[in-house]
């Protein structure tokens, strides 16, 4: 199983090298003129040596070839500096372009898909994972094709001048390769493990920072310190199982490319005393051989940030290739209307994940202009209803229609410019108050941003807040207490003005009084507003008050509260619950 997900992880990279081709092979190209320009000099160098020792002449006489040893030095030095260029750009293109997948993948899968993933493993994929790709592309790939192509330039040249030395290149050679594929599968193991800590280390972190306060109010977060300390000794365990593997790949292969180089100079050096070797032959050669092991070795240390990207495209590839919604068709229909819409769905269905099949047959009409409550236990589908008419849900049948228009056919973006969605958990980002006020309409001005607040009886927390609306407020409404938090998204909510509104219990985290304050000035709101919302407290809704009670998945009842009252019905049941609650 490991092997085969390693095998998909690799083909995926192998995709994504695939715009970037141009770049890579000028870096290849780069480096094989570079093998040339090293066999130049290496000659060159030899040569200036054999002239000046057994042929007494002077710096006049070798003062060209000097000359043309520093140029191809030189010119070495722009090929190396154009080759790194290259492959940068290559792993700088292949991070952006996988960056712009994942960001598309993650829009299309939404959050219904996000929330049920750990942030910290997700954070951790998506910043993590994605940076280890920059090394693989940069270094590993343009090294693999150099591996194979520069020795076999060097094995020519010094065949060549010297042939018993390319001979024993070529009988050692195999001996780094060998090693580096009985090595490499070991580290790959090892790297794979510690990529999994660092994922779980990863979610284990942000869940304690998270609940950082109900740890504390628990006296549980020494325990949870504790687990921390242990998963993080985890992961610098795997580390330096990693680094051990590579360490000691590297200590084999000098080791063997030491004793090879070795081996050409103990022959050279019998060859010159016997007089069957010349002295610039000799010195090309060993010159040479260093040159023909340079690009093996460094392979080897390059085999690192293979591991590290395979495994981490293990996790990448499991993002990209998460189910997505079908996409909506191509034809066009009418835009829906700015005005209250009427909206219905037919024989809906749909699924979310690991829970089946969350809404079964829906059929339910809000006309425009109306409120229609959803009542109900809780996993009943209420919200999964409310995700589908957003299109965050896919369906698996059925229609959603908006003044008779099929959304599968609409625009979504149009579409969910219409909705006010408030959600039972609303988010506050990090920023002032003011800036989480105007997600909802950027160009509001002070006077609807005055109204809204008084609107949601956020007013008089705004006055006694330091800096008023420009209070900064920590990620997650740090600063503000949950019933003020709520409040504030009731605000954002009205301020965006919307002709559909979608409320998922928006009064449930406040106190009594204000909670009936607040649905007063929610009613006014509403007029002429088409509202789909959802209530946990079945006691405070009025007689006349249209509700559909969603049991499993399905629409058990529906009716006027006063219809729904009367003894043996679904309803009823819930309201008996809620009162002894």
């Amino acid at each position: 199983m490991a092997s085969t997900e390693h095998g998909a992880a690799a083909d995926w990279l192998r995709q994504q090298a695939q715009p970037v081709r141009r770049l890579l092979r000028n870096a290849i190209s780069y480096g094989a003129a570079q093998s040339l320009l090293v066999c130049a000099i290496a000659w060159l160098v030899s040569h200036v040596l054999a002239q000046a020792i057994f042929a007494h002449a002077g710096l006049a006489d070798l003062r060209w070839s000097i000359l043309g040893v520093v140029a191809l030095v030189l010119l070495r030095a722009v090929l190396l500096y154009r080759q790194r260029a290259c492959s940068d750009a290559a792993g700088r293109a292949v991070t952006q372009n996988v960056q712009r997948s994942l960001r598309e993948r993650l829009r299309q899968l939404g959050p219904r898909w996000s929330t049920g993933q750990s942030a910290g493993d997700l954070v951790t994929r998506l910043v993590d994972g994605v940076d280890t790709l920059a090394p693989y592309y940069a270094g590993y790939l343009p090294q693999a094709a150099l591996a194979g192509l520069i020795p076999t330039v060097v094995l020519l040249a010094v065949g060549l001048r010297e042939p018993w030395s390319a001979l024993v290149l070529l009988l050692c050679a195999p001996l780094l390769p060998v090693f580096l594929i009985l090595a490499g599968r070991a580290a790959a193991e090892a790297s794979t493990r510690r990529w999994l800590r660092l994922r779980r280390l990863g979610a284990r972190f942000m869940d304690a920072v998270s609940g950082l306060s109900t740890l504390r109010l628990y006296r549980a977060a020494e325990r949870e310190h504790e687990r921390v300390l242990a998963a993080g000794e985890g992961y610098r365990k795997d580390t330096m199982a990693v680094l051990r593997v590579a360490f000691l790949s590297a200590l084999v292969m000098e080791f063997f490319a030491t004793c090879s180089i070795a081996i050409v100079a103990v022959m050279v050096g019998f060859r010159l005393m016997s007089g069957h070797l010349g002295f610039a032959e000799g010195m090309f050669a060993l010159l040479l051989a260093p040159e023909f092991f340079l690009p093996l070795r460094a392979m080897g240390t390059q085999r690192h940030a293979r591991m590290e990207a395979v495994a981490a495209a293990e996790g990448l590839v499991d993002i990209l290739a998460a189910p997505v919604a079908a996409p909506l068709a191509a034809t066009p229909v009418a835009t829906p209307k700015a005005a209250a819409p009427n909206l219905v769905l037919r024989g809906v269905h749909a699924s979310q994940g690991d829970s089946g099949e969350v809404l079964r047959g829906i059929d339910l009409t809000v006309p425009a202009g109306s409120r229609l409550t959803l009542v109900g236990p809780s996993g009943g589908g209420k919200s999964s209803l409310l995700a589908a008419v957003m299109g965050l849900l896919p369906l698996e049948s059925g229609d959603i229609e908006i003044d008779g228009h099929a959304l599968q056919a609409a625009d979504l973006p149009v579409w969910r410019a219409q909705i006010a969605w408030l959600p039972q958990r609303p988010h506050v980002f990090n920023g002032s108050l003011r800036d989480n006020l105007l997600l909802a309409r950027p160009d509001a001005d002070e006077v609807s941003i005055a109204r809204v607040l008084r609107m949601a009886s956020l007013d008089h927390v705004v006055a006694k807040l330091p800096q008023g609306l420009d209070t900064p407020l920590g990620e997650r409404g740090l600063g503000l207490s949950g019933g003020e938090l709520q409040r504030l998204a009731i605000a954002r909510m009205c301020l965006r003005d919307a002709s559909v509104l979608l409320w998922d219990e928006p009064t449930q985290h406040l106190d009594a009084a204000t909670a009936a304050q607040i649905e007063q000035q929610l009613d006014q709101f509403a007029r002429g507003r088409t509202v789909l919302r959802v209530a946990h407290r079945v006691r405070d809704l009025g007689p006349q008050e249209v509700v559909a009670v969603l049991v499993g998945g399905t629409i058990v009842e529906q009716g006027t509260v006063a219809q729904l009252r009367r003894p043996g019905t679904a309803f009823a049941a819930l309201l008996q619950e809620d009162l002894r609650a």
